[in-house]
């Protein structure tokens, strides 16, 4: 129906209109808006640019080829590998934003995965819960900060703690689904796309 960027578009409009409608709209919250916005906007081009900087400079000191020798190298064979990168990419989670890891990392280990006959959007759709799941996951998870962050007074670190613990069990769960069943992930695309 629409794209991400027009979907975007169409709820910051919606929500424009909705603060307009209740007057609440003024020249100053629409100034701290765009401001937040452009902050924003620059630092995920920052990020960008520089994943693209570090990703070249990699390429052109041959850091892709030790990246693949080593991964390749393991003594797991393709599962344990995929399982080593899911692994290592739900630790990173703890620490680094999504963006970050997707722009920097996935880089460097999905072509040497595709190499290894590991079906793209497969691969996609459980890096996707992995990164998930590490953000719900006490101590560092970033969810449960912004969740600290709007709950009331009462609620303690330890029943946030406590309230994700089932979220985070559902999610393992559909990762391990997705893991062993490959047509959960891949036979939507598949019937859409006719790659099937």
């Amino acid at each position: 129906i629409a794209t991400t960027t027009e979907a975007s578009a169409v709820g910051a409009g919606g929500a424009m209109l909705m603060a307009f409608v209740s007057k609440r709209l003024d020249m100053a919250t629409l100034k701290e808006s765009l401001y937040q916005t452009s902050r924003t906007s620059a630092f995920i081009f920052g990020i960008f640019i520089g994943a693209t900087v570090f990703a070249s400079v990699l390429r052109g000191l041959g850091g892709d080829e030790v990246i693949e020798s080593a991964i390749t190298g393991l003594p797991f064979g393709t599962t344990g590998v995929l399982l080593t990168v899911l692994f290592i990419t739900f630790l990173l989670g703890f620490f680094l934003d999504w963006v970050e890891i997707t722009l920097i990392i996935l880089p460097l280990v999905a072509p040497v995965l595709f190499k290894m006959g590991v079906e793209p959007v497969w691969f996609a759709i459980m890096f996707a819960i992995c990164l998930q799941t590490s953000f719900l996951t006490p101590p560092v998870g970033f969810s449960l900060f912004y969740i600290k962050g709007v709950c009331p007074p009462g609620i303690t670190t330890r029943h946030i703690y406590l309230g994700v613990l089932p979220f985070i069990a559902l999610q393992l769960l559909a990762l391990a689904l997705v893991f062993w069943f490959e047509p959960l992930a891949t036979w939507l695309p598949n019937e859409v796309y006719g790659g099937g």
